[in-house]
């Protein structure tokens, strides 16, 4: 006899991982993490061909969903969004949700309002109006933005490295910490270092280590790249209150802020000062979550 209990499947696809779960009611019947190379979200039929095939590699043999929910990097539009959407629908026939993977951290949190804040490698904010429609600030990728996020961080610390040389000053600790991480024997050729890069905000982003060790070996500059990267990304929440989002809540996440505390203690100082009444909330649990949890809301 056939199980009758609905199997929903959350998916977070993000920039370099994408988490996969399924729950059979309250009970977990798979999980998996694959690499989210081949992920094209800004082609509908495409990106909704290889979430479908993911699922139907999750799922054990016969079995069919009975909601799915993707929150998708990348996706930056409702329309986009929808466009998946509508795709999706035609591989399983079932209910079916997509948005911006940073929409999973408000319901991943077990909130229904909010703005959910991510810095990783990146970084950007989400919320939605009190009509429902979704606002997206910051996220607009290492070379024009993202500050707060790894690469964004290294972008400034190199700026201020290269300032400070202008100066006529002597390489202090964050200068010495991005001239062993990137390899190169003087400060001027952090330009080229950086220029080069294949991948900016990967190949950036990876050297963000080295900007939280100057600021841990007491160099002034690491300390304000820090401090300003905290500002920031107070900023992008203060963008969404003024724009008339809810932001009582803020659900933090991404690998740089919640790995480093100086980070998180700066953005939550400057949070308290931009958008007084505001709470940062790190997110605890995998922001899949917020995915199975939007595919229970559509069963």
């Amino acid at each position: 006899m056939q199980d009758s209990t609905p199997l929903v499947v959350g998916i977070d696809v993000g920039g370099t991982k994408t988490h996969l779960r399924a729950y059979a009611g309250s009970r977990r019947v798979a999980d998996q993490v694959t690499a989210s190379s081949g992920w094209r979200p800004h082609d509908p039929v495409a990106a909704a061909g290889r979430l479908a095939a993911l699922v139907a590699g999750l799922l054990a043999a016969g079995a069919r969903p009975s909601a799915v929910a993707v929150g998708g990097h990348a996706c930056e539009t409702a329309r986009q969004c929808a466009q998946i959407r509508t795709a999706l629908q035609l591989h399983f026939d079932v209910p079916a949700s997509v948005v911006g993977d940073a929409e999973l951290l408000v319901p991943a949190a077990g909130l229904d309002k909010g703005v959910g804040l991510v810095a990783g490698t990146g970084s950007v904010a989400v919320g939605r109006l009190p009509d429902g429609d979704p606002v997206q600030v910051g996220g607009w990728g290492a070379v024009l933005g993202d500050e707060g996020g790894a690469a964004g961080l290294v972008r400034e610390a190199a700026r201020a490295a290269w300032a400070a040389h202008d100066r006529g000053q002597e390489p202090d600790a964050l200068a010495r910490e991005l001239l062993a991480s990137f390899g190169v024997p003087e400060v001027p050729a952090l330009g080229a270092a950086l220029e080069g890069a294949a991948d900016v905000s990967a190949d950036w982003g990876r050297h963000a280590p080295a900007v939280f060790a100057a600021a841990e070996a007491g160099s002034p500059l690491a300390r304000a790249v820090i401090t300003e990267a905290g500002r920031s990304l107070a900023g992008l929440v203060r963008r969404l209150a003024e724009r008339g989002v809810v932001v009582d809540d803020v659900v933090v996440a991404g690998s740089t802020i919640l790995a480093q505390p100086p980070l998180y203690d700066a953005f939550a100082a400057s949070l308290a000062a931009a958008v007084p009444g505001a709470r940062p909330r790190p997110l605890r649990v995998p922001p899949v979550e917020g995915a199975v949890a939007l595919a229970r809301s559509i069963l």
